[in-house]
């Protein structure tokens, strides 16, 4: 069977689009892995889905996949993608639109520079929410970690905004084991079903550099959900307006965590790079 698909990205954060609102097609673990293989696929991070609503009130049903075939709840740069796409094929004119995730639902705005804000919604601190293993709420939250052979004690602040993020603020970005503490920590058995872990070097109270390595892809080039808990992290520990610039490593995201309601709203740009066919 031929499928079409979209690739594109936002900030370097790389995904294949599917249309699914007329085709029931139902891509096995192991089809996702094979397509997201950089040297024998097609190569992303994660696979979005658009797919028809299934509750009033919602304009389209927003599923992703990691590159290792999992399903996750939330993709920030994905869901930017998601609204230039539904609005590049005349899939709606609508502007907001909103989707329905596994978990929560999202209001997309293209706005008149071409840049897409999503209403990321309330951030969730309960720990059974997140999910996360704790007898207690805290703002920072210390484990004890085998890193290379080495027992560190890892301090993070652990967060949901649709997925679970811990965040960890370090002095240089540049030399810090992103991959090794990452791994760690996502498979720490307190976090059952793993977690995005985020490296957050402090500039001054509106500007933030962020690396974030994310379950069941690595580190990306850029992650829209890490942005948006690393700056409510900062937030609740006092070092950040409420407003940031966060510069990852395939460019720069706009974060306000919005006083009024507590939502926290995300911006940033999209780029669509080619149109294909693969044969599954």
């Amino acid at each position: 069977m031929k499928i079409s698909f979209t690739k594109m990205h936002g900030l370097g954060n790389d995904f294949m689009v599917l249309d699914l609102l007329a085709n029931d097609i139902e891509l096995s673990a192991a089809q996702i892995r094979k397509l997201a293989d950089r040297h024998t696929g097609i190569g992303f991070d994660q696979l979005l889905q658009i797919e028809a609503p299934t509750e009033a009130g919602v304009d389209f049903n927003y599923r992703i996949f990691n590159s290792d075939g999992t399903e996750v709840e939330h993709c920030g740069n994905g869901a930017r993608c998601f609204a230039r796409y539904v609005h590049d094929k005349g899939l709606s004119t609508k502007n907001p639109i909103s989707v329905k995730t596994l978990n929560r639902v999202l209001s997309l705005h293209i706005n008149e520079n071409g840049e897409v804000t999503v209403d990321m919604g309330k951030p969730d601190f309960v720990p059974a929410q997140i999910p996360f293993n704790t007898n207690v709420q805290e703002n920072s939250y210390h484990r004890d970690l085998l890193v290379d052979g080495r027992e560190l004690n890892i301090k993070f602040s652990a967060l949901s905004v649709g997925n679970p993020h811990a965040v960890i603020i370090v002095e240089d970005i540049e030399n810090t084991a992103v991959k090794d503490i990452g791994e760690a920590l996502g498979a720490h058995p307190d976090f059952p079903q793993g977690v995005n872990v985020g490296y957050m070097q402090i500039v001054d109270r509106s500007r933030l550099k962020l690396r974030v390595y994310e379950r069941g892809v690595g580190e990306t080039r850029a992650c829209g959900t890490g942005a948006c808990a690393a700056v409510v992290a900062g937030c609740l520990q006092g070092q950040l307006d409420d407003t940031v610039e966060v510069q990852l490593r395939g460019g720069q995201l706009s974060v306000n965590w919005r006083q009024q309601d507590s939502h926290v709203l995300m911006t940033g740009p999209v780029t669509t790079v080619y149109e294909g066919s693969v044969q599954l």
